[in-house]
């Protein structure tokens, strides 16, 4: 890539560059191009024209820091990175009888400047005949010239290190410059076969937990919650086993209802929405054992001789039904007070929020001292005529919407009418 000449070849090319710029100008045919250091720069009464170049630092390149040689390393192998190093001139300008007749420093200086600004780059060409021997042209990356904007405190502090007085200077960056090691690289012996074909061996990471998981609760079809005497649907991954059992847990159940999965896979579950029949139980689907509104639902795998592992859990909203023959029509009593009174499933507990929806008007139930199907309904504010209802428990409304027409519909069975 390159030897140690590097350094050298670039402050030749530079020289010969700013001699073959500078001296184009018939006023400055005379200008002598130097790489003296500052304090032996004029010497000997020297008043010609002169261009002075100074490498005045020398830093690492951090872009460079420990990357290996690009064509020379593979991957796999181990080499000593190249020292790659970021070059800093002064050039400074003397002009001719120190400018006493005419600036010529500040006229060296703009022909040198207007020189790299149109030629910032190092081509292979220049850097090959400017020093002999060097292989600096070889380098992957060419050498760049930046200028510097140094301010007046820097240029001050930089000119009293070199202990002479200060003279009309610019400062450039030369970058990079890669100097190869000469220690050898390690490498092994290529590998024989990579796969099958030679074509490497493919891996993908496993995103999926290793625990039961479930993804989706699938109702029955034209359904947007859930009722009871539905079979749900559980989707998923690792849900096999022995023994399977879906739990449902409500806030108002100091223990979840477990039932058994009627059909099992490794990815899909379903299961009848009842609860499990146990000696002296009510009813599977006995609506007094299930509140309706929101069910967290999870899967519990028993095997034989392990833990129970049990899935996480899922939303799941389970929908009263107004089982009230419908469509009803509310009572007026003689001092005018609107009764509707109804009955549901599930059954409702004391703790539970009930209120009918009149059209667009919530009705509160009636406080219910125990858990019951029986609903009464005090019906204020609402005018005369046939209006669409919904009960309403812990947020869940029952059915109205009937899905199974092309275009949804509202059911005209669920109304009442107020007289």
């Amino acid at each position: 890539m390159s030897n140690p000449l590097a350094i050298a070849a670039v402050t030749a090319t530079l020289r010969n560059l700013l001699t073959a710029g500078v001296t184009a100008d018939p006023d400055l045919a005379d200008t002598v191009v130097t790489m003296q250091p500052l304090d032996r720069a004029r010497v000997n009464g020297n008043t010609a024209n002169q261009v002075n170049i100074f490498l005045y630092h020398v830093l690492p390149s951090g872009a460079w820091r420990n990357m290996d040689m690009p064509g020379r390393v593979k991957p796999g192998e181990i080499a000593q990175p190249p020292l790659g190093l970021n070059l800093y001139y002064l050039i400074t300008a003397f002009g001719r009888d120190n400018d006493t007749q005419r600036p010529f420093s500040h006229q060296l200086m703009g022909r040198a400047m207007a020189c790299l600004n149109d030629h910032p780059l190092l081509s292979s060409d220049e850097i090959k005949t400017a020093l002999a021997n060097n292989d600096l042209w070889l380098q992957l990356e060419r050498v760049r010239f930046t200028l510097q904007p140094f301010s007046v405190e820097e240029i001050a502090k930089l000119w009293t290190g070199f202990q002479t007085q200060y003279r009309l200077s610019v400062a450039y960056e030369a970058a990079v410059v890669l100097i190869e090691s000469s220690r050898a690289v390690v490498a092994a012996l290529p590998v024989l076969q990579r796969g099958q074909g030679d074509s490497g061996i493919q891996s993908q990471t496993n995103l999926l937990s290793p625990f039961p998981t479930l993804e989706q609760i699938v109702l029955p079809p034209n359904q947007t919650t859930a009722q009871l005497g539905d079979t749900l649907t559980l989707t998923g991954y690792k849900l096999s086993g022995n023994q399977i059992s879906v739990q449902f847990s409500h806030p108002l159940l100091t223990t979840p209802l477990t039932v058994s999965a009627s059909t099992a896979t490794d990815t899909e579950i379903t299961v009848l929405l009842r609860s499990d029949v146990q000696a002296g139980a009510p009813a599977p689907n006995d609506p007094a054992i299930w509140p309706a509104g929101a069910y967290m639902v999870s899967v519990v795998i028993s095997n034989k001789g392990q833990i129970d592992q049990t899935s996480n859990a899922m939303p799941l909203a389970l929908s009263p039904a107004i089982t009230t023959k419908l469509p009803m029509k509310a009572k007026r009593a003689k001092n005018g007070v609107v009764t509707c009174s109804l009955t549901c499933s599930p059954e409702v507990r004391p703790e539970q929020r009930v209120a009918l929806m009149v059209g667009s008007q919530e009705i509160q139930s009636s406080p219910v001292a125990n858990q019951t199907s029986q609903l009464s309904f005090v019906i204020t504010g609402v005018d005369p005529g046939t209006y669409f209802i919904r009960l309403r428990v812990d947020g869940v409304d029952s059915q109205l919407v009937d899905r199974t027409t092309a275009i949804p519909e509202f059911d005209a069975s669920q109304k009442v009418t107020i007289p």
